[in-house]
């Protein structure tokens, strides 16, 4: 699962599908599923779109770069799927996160550690 879960770190940006992860994972793909799933709180699909949406919040925060590029630097396909997970995921659009987006002169690893979207937090929120 490690293993799995480090590449979709690295390569959070290609497309990569539950049938490429579990051969990483060397098990079947609903193993894979059952054992991520349990192992680390959420579907990979979802692990996965909360890493794309991490290094979106980075780019939005330190770079001009428009809405739609970071959409699809970060392995979106659509702007659309984009702005829904990262509403769904952050709690307000990328645009209005950008506005509001303070750029701090902490090192990277520990604003990553401080702005990290929590899915449990996120769904203890959206159950209550």
């Amino acid at each position: 699962m490690l293993r799995a879960r480090d590449a979709m770190d690295r390569a959070y940006a290609q497309p990569l599908d539950v049938a490429a992860l579990a051969r990483i994972a060397h098990v079947s793909e609903a193993h894979f599923a059952r054992t991520f799933r349990a192992t680390f709180g959420e579907t990979p699909h979802r692990y996965l779109q909360r890493r794309r949406v991490e290094r979106a919040m980075l780019l939005l925060r330190e770079t001009d770069r428009s809405v739609t590029d970071i959409c699809f630097a970060v392995g979106f396909g659509s702007l659309g799927t984009f702005s829904r997970t990262f509403h769904d995921i952050v709690g307000s659009s990328p645009r209005t996160y950008r506005k509001e987006a303070v750029v701090t002169s902490v090192p990277n690893c520990f604003v990553m550690a401080w702005t990290r979207p929590s899915s449990r937090a996120r769904r203890s929120i959206s159950s209550g």
